[in-house]
């Protein structure tokens, strides 16, 4: 019998630096990339709580010069990297600092494409679309959920088509990724509960995706163990500097797996209801991550049940169904203690956003062309994704 030839990639940056201090390394790294006038691409949020000084007060006292985009928003839409990209040119940028979450590491990653290949962050849309590598670029995160700081992804709003874009591309990993616990303790309960929500869901879906290997196994089960450990501790109490720099690890290693691995229906459906409705990401996988893999347990029995096992339940003298089910009950009950609501409406709700039943068809077709479906373990038709919707609600 031939043997069909597969060949399976490992992406991650550079240089990862993991530990408290860390960002102080901020300024030498750029330099050593070769940047000596980076943008620093932020949001408000991290404005507002005195990150972005910080940070800005390391690149003074280093004597570098340096512009601010701080107009990124949650769910980072094409304006977002187009008014990046205006910002860049205007002052003549030579490199990236990306600052915060994933929702500013994706417009640095979008704002640096456009400036190395040209064109629209629209025809970047896709597997590996750039020719063009990018720009010097240092990733310094502030959450501990998304990964975005060592990933391949980079996920963009279509204001027209109200549709996440999800660009995969070899190119925008980031040269080095920063993770330093001490921007992180003034992360809120609730942002901390849905990035750590979120940490899970990649180290999840990267589990049972069609493409895990040996490598992408080991991150994927060391996160769900940190992550059962420790996201419970850092939403008690966000200056416990153990339980945040274990999440930071957690993060990191789900992100190896799923930057490698890549995602499944959970994704590709939570892309929908934030392109749709502007709902914050790592809620939306939270709510979904049961229901997604319900579906899934039948294709992956013996992974759920390992899992079951990795989250420190008793598995002893059960059947591998039973034992997968008790995985999905360990998932919802951290859910519930860290606080996500319930469903996709008490969601909607508490955002002020109407979720609606007679949107469901839209986001399932959208769903199902979105790129993180095409490793998910099962095979959704229309009908079987209406009905996970509509089962989150």
């Amino acid at each position: 019998m031939a043997v069909q030839e597969q060949v399976y990639g490992f992406f991650i940056p550079r240089t990862t630096l993991i530990g408290i201090g860390a960002s102080k390394e901020i300024p030498t790294k750029i330099r050593a990339l070769g940047g000596e006038k980076p943008l620093v691409v932020t949001d408000q949020g991290i404005v507002k709580t005195g990150i972005l000084k910080q940070i800005t007060d390391l690149l003074d006292d280093a004597k570098m010069k340096y512009e601010v985009y701080d107009k990124t928003i949650p769910n980072p839409t094409d304006k977002n990297v187009h008014d990046g990209v205006a910002v860049y040119k205007k002052a003549k940028c030579d490199s990236l600092i990306t600052l915060g979450g994933g929702s500013s590491h994706d417009c640095g990653k979008g704002i640096g494409l456009v400036i190395s290949n040209g064109g629209k962050i629209h025809d970047y849309e896709g597997v590996d679309k750039s020719t063009k590598p990018m720009p010097p670029y240092v990733a310094v995160n502030t959450t501990a959920g998304t990964a975005s700081e060592m990933t391949r992804f980079c996920i963009i709003t279509d204001l027209s088509r109200k549709v996440k874009m999800a660009i995969v591309d070899w190119r925008v990993t980031p040269n080095i990724a920063l993770d330093d616990p001490m921007l992180m303790v003034g992360m809120p309960p609730a942002l901390t509960a849905a990035t750590g929500m979120d940490a899970l869901t990649h180290a999840v879906e990267a589990y049972v995706s069609t493409i895990a290997t040996p490598m992408t196994d080991a991150c994927a089960e060391k996160a769900i163990e940190l992550v059962f450990t420790y996201l419970r501790p850092a939403v008690a109490n966000g200056q416990d500097l153990q339980a945040r720099e274990a999440m930071c690890f957690a993060q990191y290693l789900a992100g190896m797996a799923f930057n490698n691995a890549s995602l499944g229906h959970v994704h590709a459906m939570a892309h929908q209801l934030g392109g749709f409705y502007d709902l914050p990401h790592g809620e939306c996988n939270a709510i979904l991550l049961p229901h997604v893999e319900q579906f899934n347990l039948i294709a992956k029995v013996d992974r759920f049940a390992k899992m079951a096992q990795i989250m420190g339940e008793n598995i002893d003298g059960l059947s591998p169904i039973e034992a997968a089910e008790k995985s999905l009950k360990a998932i919802k009950r951290l859910s519930s203690d860290v606080g996500i609501p319930s469903g996709l409406v008490e969601l909607g709700k508490r955002y002020g956003k109407d979720v609606k039943v007679k949107d469901i068809k839209e986001m399932t077709t959208n769903a199902q062309k979105d790129a993180c479906g095409l490793t998910n373990p099962r095979c959704p038709t229309d009908a079987d994704v209406a009905a996970i919707y509509k089962a989150a609600m």
